[in-house]
């Protein structure tokens, strides 16, 4: 009979604390809002010259190395900031680089290309910050690559 009492008071205690722990909320981050925005005063979609991103991307590039973007509207200021690092892979099917722009605090632009079997060149990229609160990603339009305007939130899942 005593052993009974105990499995039953064991049950009881087992099931209070299964309740109590369900009861508690998951660590979910939630997106931070109120960053403060680093692309301001440029506009929604900046136009980069093919041949821009392909000198980028095939140049040999040091770390270290100072390096400038210039955009295919001259309307717009050039881009600059520092080699982080830069590689290929797969007899140069895949080619990355990543530049710390130091004209936009210090933001990360990453350009990649991308050799399909059949000799097209597809390019991804994106500038962003950490910090803040917006980014750019770059998209294919017709025949140009264009850096589109994006809030933080809709390209990164924290």
């Amino acid at each position: 009979m005593t052993n009974l009492k105990t499995l039953g008071l064991c049950l009881v205690c087992f099931c209070v604390c299964t309740m109590t722990v369900a009861q508690t909320k998951a660590p979910v981050n939630e997106p931070d809002v109120n960053k403060p925005k680093l692309f301001t005063n440029l506009p929604d979609q900046i136009t980069f010259d093919v041949s821009e991103l392909k000198t980028l991307l095939t140049a040999p590039s040091e770390t270290g190395k100072e390096i400038t973007v210039n955009s295919a509207d001259k309307k717009m200021p050039s881009i600059s900031g520092k080699v982080i690092s830069s590689g290929s892979k797969y007899e140069n099917t895949i080619q990355t680089i990543n530049i710390r722009l130091t004209s936009f605090n210090n933001a990360m632009l990453t350009l990649s290309s991308f050799t399909q079997p059949d000799g097209t060149v597809s390019y991804t990229g994106r500038i962003i910050s950490f910090a803040h609160g917006d980014a750019y990603e770059l998209q294919k339009k017709g025949e140009q690559y264009i850096l589109v305007k994006k809030n933080f939130n809709e390209i990164v899942n924290e």
